[in-house]
């Protein structure tokens, strides 16, 4: 199958280039044989890369594959996915009857904003990367269906967002069968450099630079257009004349042919009168020699591009029929190429406007525009012309601009649409809107920028509602940039210019703009230490609203969170999580499901806290939003460690992990690494987990209230199983140190004051273990519940000399248990276990280090379970036979492809769940068979444990009762 835009005829200008041909052949083969490539191609003006990649791609070593050929040009350069457009227009998926195409089934129907003329309606992105993933999608069916190559020419005219789809394609395009063919001019400037070089430092690919032909390839084609064999000193003067340039050099043969000068010494004189410009002056001596007419519709083409017949005639002044000629004329006299309404080379383009006034260049340009949109043409490829011009002196211009620039945001384009609104600034300096717009645009891509044109936004507006609204997006802009103080101050003064304009009863809709600001207030606040203290003041002296709006449930989420770092009242956390939660027919946000999920797992209330993070899995799923799913993944993991599910928490941080090696943003996340090294160091890898958290490079990680603790508290679990107790007791105490200055005095969150006390029991301080476990035992008990409360006994019981200690020891197994914090018990029993058997009481020990040994092995707690056996032998018990369970072979990420695969779903399905290829999968699942012994997957059920789907869990009976009501 080819799809290939334009002629796969070759100019005659090809002369010189086999070894680059023999090199994309090369790569071509690589592709066929699953091996992906990324070639790319550069060189000056008429260098004949162009001619090269139409060779390529018509000859014999892409038989058989699919072929995408595709030319980005100036008036495309600022539209949102326009060379995505052009590379992928010959797969017929921009029509209304898309959605049918098998090519666009499951998450590759995302793809639709970015192929559709006009993205409005069902299609519009509601954010870049689902686009992304769309096309990703939209690539791998093609991909399985054939090898895959993709050839986009003047790249340097290509949009960010096209780009960043083949950035992202290739990122994921390990052993894919697809070759990657990009091409530009090297003297001109792209429209998007930066993207550029992360292709080109991501993947290595194979640069071929074109370089001026040499004596012999000059002289063959002097040979090939004069039939006849050449003086040298003629070669030498051509030579000289065009610079080597292929395109030159065949103008330059050709108006000496016609002159009817020879190739021998006394056609050199007519070869250096021609001159080094001799493109531009053979193509203006061509057209001055025809009518006027026939310059028009070049000139018309060099502005419109390749356009029907129509729309030609009516920007030259000319009736259709006289197009038709001059279209005949211009491709004899070989300006215009043969199968297609478009010059020969871009450099015929510009030598064709070359002559054309300024002042008449802009109004061809505006007329254009003007044109286009008589045609019902949509505003982007209006905006293409209206973006070329020097001046914007019309008003409707503006108008176009920002329609153009809603079009790019709703196709998930947003450096497009910005650019746009850049243009429109110049007209309309103090247009408040146009920069909250831009700013939205921005807030992912260019948080900084963002933040400067909010500013400026909130200095020019004069209506406090609208000052309300900027000061929201400017926090959680600060969030992504790491300034949340700004934001709090921002959103404080907006708070309170708000209160004072709407006073203590304002309408519905004012209420619920107060609420969102206060909501925000409270999220930005809560991120850093600096601000934690006074968002936790301002929080507990407001009255929580029932929830019955998005403002409303956003609020009641983040106080929860708020109230559960009180550590004061668990009921009341759980309260108040279960309102943010009960939505009914309404999809919930990440942030609230998150900020949910969180305050119920403190407070033991492990089943809906599941229930919140896997609702927020599934917005991540159905929205492909990466980083919410993977910060989704890498929360539960935490949630199942707390509950001794080991084997369930590996698998949740590893996947999490593994997801994040195809994502450029991923060096800067933390909570997915810390998870895993959590994860870690229970399976004994101590020395992994730390690699794991040397990784992390999040500027200033201190400053952060949630992930910073949980960091600290990973690393110090890792030195501790080293044997560095005192390097770990350091950490502990940091923790502690850095929470109470957060004012984050939950004994749940991280218990760093029990093991603490466990670890200065050991270092045998015991009076700073009794201090220490005296200060949580006194959290523990305003907190409330039996694990907290397990704990304090746990740590009084290390403290506490002799039969003191094993009552309180013994008090902790028993809180434990009714706790679900499986691991905690099994440690219990562990450290009561080693009490009794310090004190000569042998079948005690023996009695609660085999409990222990048997609870670390359900929980998957290999080190536990380790020192339970060792200490067991000690005691004069018999060490069971362990029964390994198969999943102990598996990584965590084979176990979750693996429990995907028994429910039914395909190999594409999981791959789209989980944000990987197909390829990755068939590599894991092959990987499972190897180590379980299995045939497929209808022998997988027998060996794995049947467990519920995430997406089939079914949510608490709170829960379903709230919506039965509803």
């Amino acid at each position: 199958m080819r799809k290939q835009s334009g002629s796969s005829g070759l100019l005659t200008t090809l002369v010189g280039r086999d070894d680059e041909l023999r090199t994309l052949a090369r790569h071509a083969a690589a592709a066929r044989d699953g091996r992906a490539g990324l070639v790319l191609l550069h060189g000056p003006a008429g260098m004949g890369k162009t001619s090269l990649l139409r060779s390529f791609t018509a000859s014999d070593v892409c038989r058989g594959m699919t072929v995408l050929y595709g030319t980005c040009g100036e008036t495309v350069a600022g539209a949102g996915y326009g060379g995505v457009r052009e590379l992928l227009g010959g797969l017929g998926l921009s029509g209304g009857d898309a959605r049918r195409s098998p090519l666009l089934e499951g998450l590759a129907a995302r793809a639709l904003p970015a192929l559709t003329a006009d993205p409005a309606g069902p299609d519009a992105a509601t954010g870049a990367y689902p686009v992304l993933h769309g096309l990703y999608w939209l690539a791998a069916r093609l991909m399985a269906q054939r090898p895959l190559v993709l050839v986009l020419d003047d790249v340097h005219w290509c949009d960010e967002r096209s780009l960043a789809w083949i950035d992202f394609l290739l990122r994921r395009a390990e052993d894919l069968p697809l070759l990657v063919v990009l091409a530009w001019r090297s003297e001109a400037e792209p429209v998007a450099p930066a993207v550029l070089a992360d292709i080109a430092a991501q993947r290595r690919p194979t640069v071929l630079g074109l370089h001026p032909l040499g004596p012999d390839d000059i002289g063959e084609m002097v040979r090939r257009v004069f039939r006849t064999t050449a003086a040298p000193s003629f070669v030498s003067r051509v030579a000289a004349v065009s610079g080597g340039n292929p395109l030159a050099l065949a103008r330059l043969l050709d108006e000496l042919r016609a002159e009817g000068v020879r190739p021998d010494a006394a056609g050199e004189r007519r070869a250096a009168e021609v001159g080094s410009h001799v493109l531009a002056r053979s193509v203006r001596c061509l057209l001055e020699r025809r009518p006027p007419w026939v310059r028009g519709v070049a000139r018309a083409i060099a502005v419109l591009g390749p356009e029907c017949t129509e729309l030609l005639a009516a920007l030259a002044g000319v009736p259709a029929a006289t197009v038709d000629e001059a279209l005949l004329v211009l491709r004899r006299a070989g300006i215009l190429a043969a199968d297609r309404v478009d010059f020969v080379h871009d450099v015929v383009r510009s030598a064709v406007l070359d002559d054309v006034a300024p002042p008449t260049l802009a109004e061809l340009r505006t007329n254009a525009a003007l044109l286009l949109s008589d045609a019902g043409r949509p505003s982007e490829e209006l905006a293409g012309q209206l973006m070329l011009l020097p001046v914007l002196d019309q008003p409707w211009m503006a108008a176009v601009l920002r329609d153009a620039a809603a079009q790019a945001e709703s196709r998930g384009a947003p450096e497009a649409g910005v650019r746009c609104l850049y243009r429109v600034l110049e007209v309309e300096p103090d247009n408040v809107a146009v920069r909250i717009q831009m700013a939205r645009a921005l807030a992912e891509i260019n948080p900084p920028e963002a933040m400067r044109l909010l500013k400026e936004a909130l200095s020019l507006a004069g209506d406090v509602r609208t000052r309300a609204q900027v000061a929201v997006q400017y926090g959680f802009t600060c969030l992504a940039v790491q300034e949340s103080p700004s934001g709090v101050r921002m959103l404080e003064d907006a708070l309170a210019e708000l209160t004072a304009e709407l006073g203590p009863e304002p309408g519905p809709v004012d209420r619920e703009l107060r609420t969102l600001v206060e909501s925000v207030l409270l999220i930005v606040g809560a991120d850093e230490k600096v601000t934690i203290g006074a968002v936790r003041d301002r929080a507990a002296r407001l009255t929580m609203p029932p929830g019955d709006t998005p403002a409303q449930r956003q609020m009641l989420a983040m106080t929860t969170v708020l109230t559960a770092m009180d550590g004061r009242d668990a009921r009341s956390a759980v309260d108040q999580a279960r309102r943010a939660l009960r939505a009914p027919g309404v999809e919930l946000e990440p942030w609230s499901l998150l900020s949910a999920s969180f305050a119920l797992s403190l407070a033991d209330e492990v089943a809906d806290a599941q229930y919140a993070l896997d609702l927020m899995l599934q917005y991540g799923q159905d929205n492909a939003a990466v980083w919410t799913y993977v910060l989704a993944l890498s929360t539960r993991a935490l949630l199942h460690h707390g509950v001794g599910a080991f084997p369930e928490a590996l698998a949740d941080a590893q996947t999490a992990v593994e997801i994040l090696g195809e994502e450029r943003w991923a060096d800067g996340a933390v909570l997915p690494r810390v998870a895993l090294a959590t994860a870690l160091v229970d399976r004994g890898e101590p020395e992994r987990a730390e690699h794991v958290l040397d990784g992390i490079t999040r500027p200033r990680l201190e400053r952060f209230v949630i992930e910073y603790h949980w960091y600290l508290q990973a690393r110090a679990y890792a030195r501790w199983v080293r044997g560095d107790f005192q390097g770990a007791l350091d950490l502990l105490l940091a923790c502690g140190r850095s929470l109470e200055e957060s004012r984050f005095s939950n004994p749940a969150f991280v218990p760093w004051w029990a093991d603490g006390a466990v670890l200065l029991a050991t270092l045998d301080r015991h009076d700073q273990a009794r201090e220490l476990a005296a200060y949580g035992s006194e959290l523990a008990e305003r907190w409330g519940t039996a694990r907290g409360l397990g704990l304090a006994f746990m740590a009084q019981g290390v403290a506490a000399p002799g039969r003191a200690g094993i009552d309180h020891l013994t008090e902790a197994v028993s809180l434990l248990a009714d706790s679900p914090a499986r691991a905690m018990e099994a440690r219990a029993e562990l450290l009561l276990g080693h009490a009794h058997l310090k004190r000569d009481d042998l079948r005690a020990a023996r009695e609660h280090l085999r409990a222990a040994a048997d609870l670390a092995q359900r929980c998957g707690a290999v080190k536990l379970g380790v020192d339970a056996r060792k200490l067991l032998v000690t005691a004069g018990g018999r060490v069971r036979r362990m029964t390994a369970s198969p999943l102990d072979m598996l990584t965590g990420m084979e176990r979750t492809v693996a429990d995907l695969a028994v429910t039914g779903a395909s190999n594409r399905a999981i791959a789209e769940a989980l944000f990987v290829t197909v390829r990755t999968i068939e590599t894991h699942l092959t990987s499972v068979y190897r180590k379980l012994g299995v045939g497929g997957r209808a022998e997988l059920s027998a060996v794995l444990e049947t467990r519920t789907a995430t997406s089939g869990r079914q949510p608490p009976a709170w829960v379903s009762q709230a919506r039965g009501r509803a």
